[in-house]
């Protein structure tokens, strides 16, 4: 617990130095990962490719194992009960 804490602290860091062009990139790069680890389950339970709706479930689902730090809003994720990095850039990907 004490790892992960400081890693996210470590990346808020990080992330706050960062350029917009960075953190797009830095987000993107997450998406993918995520993509590459809930695709196929989602995948699997029916949801067409790269689909809105597989993305949902891509997005649904690293949410719910606690890993997503992706935020599909300008906003950032402190509107969404306080998940996500606070650090929106709009990628478009989502509802």
């Amino acid at each position: 617990m004490r790892n992960v804490i400081l890693a996210a602290a470590s990346a808020l860091c990080l992330m706050a130095c960062a350029t917009p062009q960075e953190r797009a990139q830095q987000q993107q790069l997450e998406m993918e990962r995520m993509m590459a680890e809930f695709g196929p389950a989602c995948s699997q339970l029916g949801y067409a490719m790269q689909s809105d709706p597989w993305r949902d479930c891509v997005l649904q689902s690293a949410q719910r194992s606690g890993r997503s730090g992706i935020s599909t809003s300008i906003f950032g994720g402190f509107g969404s009960g306080g998940r996500g990095s606070g650090i929106g850039i709009g990628i478009g990907i989502g509802r």
